[in-house]
């Protein structure tokens, strides 16, 4: 019998995917993506792109993985032996690897701003309401950036080291109630704001002009990545499930938290943007430079502004220990005794990997691959090539190498749900796929 820890309850392992989904991609980048791109159509449809497009290859995931109970190679070496379908796993971790090399880098940048926010010091006075400056000198100093990167990952072993119940299960549960918690309260006051309904209206009230393809594929590859599909991530967090739990609810579950989590950055940023005079087309800057211009004009602005960043370094964190968990899940195999050790050893790679990355915005600022800053190129090698690519071999082995009959009883829904995710995996997904893959890479030939 093997000793493999297992999440000790179904919302556990939602609460835990959702979390792994919930990150910087809802939080940070949906709404200036939204806010860049019309906000209304873009919204909708995001939406539909993540349940007809998104959904279909998390269930298959989730199937892969709950199918296997054991790490993303070993899963695909049982159920494919002899067959090269296992290196989807070893792509999946080298992938996650270097997402979280960068990502620990932003991880960092939150750390600094909630740090400073909790000192008193995120306020107009030591940088004369500049925040555009206050984020360059965060980003550009050589050695806040790498502390700062350390610091998160310190925290990203930490819990990742106590395993799956102790650790991972555990963290989500208190911090994904906390997340939710936390916006219900922000929106509410941005909601409360004169001008509001302003931003209400620019999310919600259909401006058709934008309904075009290169709106269409933006939000098709933000519902594709904000659900953290295409590196095996959610393989491995589906072996650690009972071959007796269904997968089919629990994926619609987190992608629908996913989505609410989404709209909820909108309530919280675009009612409070629109209402102190501020664009909402603000680009990647909008969270760490509009933000707290914004807060800062509010009533009890600093209180609100702290919160913001707590919660965001929640996100930031359950997305982050899934990145190291398919890394510590595949290195330790079947001896769980080795956990602390690998967690320790493949976050201080990862870490040293990632200091290019940290200092791209400083000292090797100079430093360009493909016209790209190191932290730039590492982020559109993995989401723009090893995501896509990810994601299209776990389309075509969940929809050609399953038998039919395999696939239904996984999934074990019934006929409508099990039919429609049939189609999709082998037609609609693997196409929209393909083409996320090609506007990723179409820049390197103009």
């Amino acid at each position: 019998m093997s000793s493999r820890d297992q999440f000790s309850t179904k919302i556990g392992f939602i609460l835990a995917a959702a979390g792994s989904a919930i990150g910087l991609g809802a939080i940070w980048k949906f709404p200036y993506m939204a806010g860049t791109n019309g906000g209304s159509v873009f919204i909708l449809l995001f939406i539909l792109c993540t349940f007809f497009i998104g959904l279909p290859v998390l269930i298959a995931e989730f199937m892969i993985g709950r199918r296997g109970q054991k790490d993303a190679v070993t899963s695909f070496k049982q159920q494919a032996p002899g067959k090269p379908w296992f290196l989807i796993g070893w792509g999946g971790m080298i992938i996650a690897g270097l997402i979280l090399s960068f990502y620990s880098v932003v991880g960092g940048w939150i750390l600094s701003y909630l740090g400073r926010s909790l000192t008193f010091q995120l306020t107009s006075d030591g940088h004369n309401g500049n925040y555009a400056d206050l984020f360059g000198s965060i980003i550009s100093s050589p050695f806040e950036a790498v502390l700062v990167q350390g610091l998160f990952l310190l925290l990203t072993i930490a819990i990742v080291s106590g395993g799956i119940k102790g650790g991972i299960e555990k963290a989500s549960t208190w911090m994904m109630p906390l997340l939710f918690i936390f916006f219900i309260v922000l929106v509410i006051r941005s909601l409360t704001l004169d001008g509001a309904m302003e931003g209400v209206k620019f999310m919600f009230v259909p401006d058709w002009s934008y309904l075009n393809a290169e709106t269409f594929l933006k939000a098709l590859g933000q519902a594709f990545f904000s659900l953290s599909v295409g590196i095996a991530v959610m393989i491995t967090y589906a072996s650690y499930l009972p071959k007796t739990e269904k997968i089919g609810n629990s994926a619609i579950n987190v992608a629908s938290m996913n989505i609410i989590i989404s709209l909820l950055a909108g309530l919280v940023i675009f009612p409070a943007v629109f209402a102190l005079g501020y664009t909402p087309d603000q680009g990647p800057g909008l969270v760490f430079i509009i933000l707290p211009a914004v807060f800062e004009q509010l009533p009890l602005g600093g209180l609100f502004l702290t919160i913001f960043f707590i919660l965001l370094l929640f996100a930031t964190v359950t997305s982050s220990i899934s990145m190291l968990e398919i890394v510590v899940a595949i290195a330790i195999g079947d001896k769980p005794e080795k956990r602390k050790k690998i967690a320790w050893i493949g976050g201080i790679i990862i870490f040293i990997f990632g200091i290019p990355s940290a200092l791209s915005f400083g000292i090797l600022s100079d430093v360009k691959i493909l016209d790209r800053s190191i932290f730039d190129f590492v982020d559109f090698i993995t989401n723009s090539v090893g995501m896509p690519i990810g994601a299209l071999l776990i389309s075509i082995f969940a929809g050609y190498y399953y038998t039919k009959d395999i696939s239904r009883k996984e999934l074990a829904s019934s006929s409508l749900l099990f039919n429609t995710w049939y189609i999709l995996i082998r037609y609609v997904s693997p196409i929209a796929i393909l083409l996320i893959f090609i506007q990723g890479i179409l820049p390197l030939f103009q």
